[in-house]
């Protein structure tokens, strides 16, 4: 990993970024500067002007992307800024343009206050095809990204939440295939209730499970819990229906599935052998998951799936973020709506086939030639019904 990361500082101090900007049209002659710029240029802003959704036919915006950030919640590096949060960003595009061919403008803003966030997103909009939020800290990206939504009439999504949602439960559909178990009758206890934790729950309810578990430091999350912390209001209402008491061992009682977006090694090859037969465990932690999948499999672990590449069964948001923005684009949604995530991570499922489905491959490798194609028709088609 040292030599990786020396070879990224190598690179980036190298090149001065990993992005750069290229004309789509020539600049040799005169000619071809009038048709660039002006005069020829206003033919098209005039254009423009008269019908706005010429914008789509005559510009950048149907592919377009910005990926924005406060710097607040930095891939696992925390707080660190604007400034620092930007080779993430840069990096994220890349992902964007090798995997889907979409043209990504990172913007990291200097600010942490949700209102102004909004007003800066809101006042760019018009260049833009869709917003991608990234590393934006709880609970503020979801107001965020509510707010957006109701004020925009281009998809944004948050990825943080929705990308690592979408690409879970794509995980889950194949993992229950092979334990025979079925989603609205398991039992699923999820670890870590920041965006990432609340958003997989949403979408794994929406999907149709109904005994949802949400566990942070304090213990089960639940509905008549005095002390509840007002951004997990509106989850406990959909969880928990019992309204179990007790940290995460009692939760994982007669459990068929672990979702861990939390911390390292939080989670004790013992408290798996209570689980119900054939556990399911993604650990999905990074750098350290929740568990080992070594120590998960002495524990009687069926199926272990982490946030890393080095193990089987990846689970990683890039299977998802740029086919569903693609998909996005070439059907002109104005929203990314639930219906259209689980199609995502139902055509993300449906790239292994029944005869290579196993434990150590129930979701696909990013570099899969299919994933994409499949996961933009999955959305595009969604979005047309």
């Amino acid at each position: 990993m040292a030599d990786v990361k020396k070879e990224a500082l190598k690179i980036s101090q190298e090149k001065g970024g990993k992005l750069e900007i290229k004309s789509k049209v020539p600049v040799q002659s005169r000619e071809d500067l009038a048709i660039a710029y002006t005069p020829g240029v206003a033919a098209v802003s005039s254009a423009i002007a008269k019908n706005k959704e010429d914008i789509y036919t005559y510009t950048t915006k149907k592919n377009t992307v910005a990926i924005v950030t406060d710097g607040s919640a930095v891939l696992g590096l925390g707080n660190i800024g604007p400034e620092a949060a930007l080779p993430v960003m840069e990096g994220k595009a890349v992902l964007f343009k090798e995997f889907a061919d979409i043209d990504v403008i990172p913007i990291c803003l200097a600010t942490q206050d949700t209102e102004e966030i909004i007003s800066h997103i809101q006042a760019i909009a018009p260049s833009l095809g869709g917003i991608n939020l990234e590393d934006i800290a709880a609970p503020r990206c979801f107001e965020i990204e509510r707010r957006l939504k109701e004020s925009l009439d281009i998809p944004i999504f948050h990825d943080d939440q929705h990308g690592t949602a979408i690409v879970v439960l794509a995980a889950l559909y194949n993992a229950l295939k092979l334990t025979k178990k079925d989603l609205s009758t398991s039992k699923i206890v999820i670890n870590g209730a920041g965006a990432a934790g609340i958003a997989t729950a949403k979408k794994i309810l929406a999907a149709g499970a109904q005994n949802v578990l949400l566990v942070d430091k304090s213990g089960i999350i639940s509905a008549d819990d005095a002390n509840l912390d007002v951004r997990h209001q509106e989850i406990a209402q959909m969880t928990n229906p019992q309204h179990l008491k007790g940290n995460l061992q009692e939760a994982l009682k007669g459990a068929d599935v672990f979702i861990g977006v939390s911390a390292g090694n939080v989670l004790s090859k013992e408290w798996i052998q209570a689980m119900n037969d054939q556990p399911v465990i993604f650990a999905m932690a990074n750098p350290t998951p929740e568990i080992m999948p070594d120590k998960a499999k002495e524990g009687g672990a069926f199926i272990v799936g982490t946030g890393r590449s080095d193990f089987p069964n990846q689970i990683n948001n890039v299977l998802a973020f740029p086919g569903i923005f693609r998909g996005a684009l070439d059907s002109r949604a104005s929203d990314i709506t639930d219906e259209m995530q689980i199609a995502a991570a139902k055509g993300i499922a449906a790239v292994i086939s029944e005869d290579e489905l196993s434990t150590d491959y129930i979701i696909p490798d990013v570099f899969h030639p299919d994933v994409v194609d499949i996961v933009a028709k999955s959305v595009s088609d969604s979005a047309t019904k």
